[in-house]
C-alpha cells in the first residue's frame, strides 16, 4: 500500500474540492457516467485524507512501555542510611 506524503495534505484538500466541483458541474450537465467515475476518485482522495489524518493522531500518542521512570529507580541519598563507624 502507498501511503501519502504528510506534505502534500493541502494537495489532497486541492483535489477533492476539484473533484466535488467536477462532480457538481457532471450531475448538472447529465453526464452520469463521468458522476460515477468521479466519484470513485473522490472516495480515494477521501480515503488518503483519512489515512493522513490516522498517521497524525497515531504519532501524537504518547505509549505507555511500562517501563519505571528514572525517579523509581534511583535511589536518594537522603534515603540511604549512613554506614555506622
Amino acid at each position: 500500500m502507498l501511503w501519502p506524503d504528510p506534505a502534500q495534505r493541502d494537495r489532497l484538500v486541492e483535489i477533492r474540492g476539484n473533484l466535488l466541483a467536477r462532480i457538481a458541474e457532471a450531475d448538472r450537465e447529465g453526464w452520469f457516467g463521468e458522476v460515477e467515475g468521479l466519484q470513485v476518485s473522490l472516495a480515494g482522495a477521501e480515503d488518503k485524507l483519512a489515512q493522513l489524518d490516522a498517521e497524525q493522531t497515531r504519532r501524537g500518542t504518547a505509549v505507555d512501555l511500562g517501563m519505571p521512570t528514572f525517579a523509581q529507580i534511583a535511589i536518594r541519598t537522603s534515603d540511604v542510611e549512613e554506614p555506622a563507624p
